[in-house]
């Protein structure tokens, strides 16, 4: 009988592990670029709105087949506009950054985390409470943004594949025939 008591405490060791696993497995994502997969790390202690929001948008596939519209050489690389710029559906060079989800707006979440390469961040209009669906990914350090624009995770791996990332031509950096996001899972793939 104690021999069943022990194994009984086993399985219930290992399914509390493996249901943790998984929790801590969801605060990350897994975006498939052309060159292969890059893994970001969510910050939800630091964002949980923002975060929230990005795991409903990747749920739903919204994230799927969406442009990197605006990538600036030793800036950042910007994506994420589910409206105009999915490029298997009504993708719109024109309008690829004015668009959001069908989700509400989210207010700023600022904290103390830097700007630094990796650094993944929302990207917002003039008001501060603006941010949607579109984020950045950081190609080096931009303190300028620090309390600024709200962090919502880090690479963790494939920083080299981000940085192979189509430029953009002109100031603002906006890409003609622009790298996409080819699919955005959550969890480590």
């Amino acid at each position: 009988m104690k021999l069943i008591h022990i194994a009984f405490a086993g399985l219930l060791c290992l399914f509390a592990f493996a249901v943790s696993a998984v929790a801590a497995d969801d605060n990350f994502i897994t975006i498939q670029l052309k060159d292969g997969p890059v893994v970001i790390q969510l910050m939800p202690e630091v964002a949980p709105k923002h975060v929230a929001q990005i795991k409903t948008l990747i749920q739903k596939g919204e994230y799927d087949n969406v442009a990197f519209h605006r990538v600036i050489d030793g800036f950042m690389a910007q994506t994420g506009d589910v409206k105009f710029g999915n490029m298997s559906k009504g993708y719109d060079p024109q309008k690829a950054g004015t668009g959001s989800s069908d989700l509400p707006d989210i207010p700023a979440e600022f904290s103390k985390v830097p700007f630094t390469r990796g650094t993944v961040g929302m990207a917002r209009a003039q008001d501060p409470n603006s941010a949607n669906s579109q984020f950045f990914i950081m190609f080096g350090d931009g303190s300028f943004l620090n309390g600024q624009y709200t962090v919502v995770g880090k690479v963790v791996s494939g920083m080299e594949l981000v940085d192979k990332i189509k430029r953009g031509e002109g100031q603002n950096g906006e890409v003609s025939n622009p790298d996409k996001m080819i699919k955005v899972t959550l969890g480590k793939k």
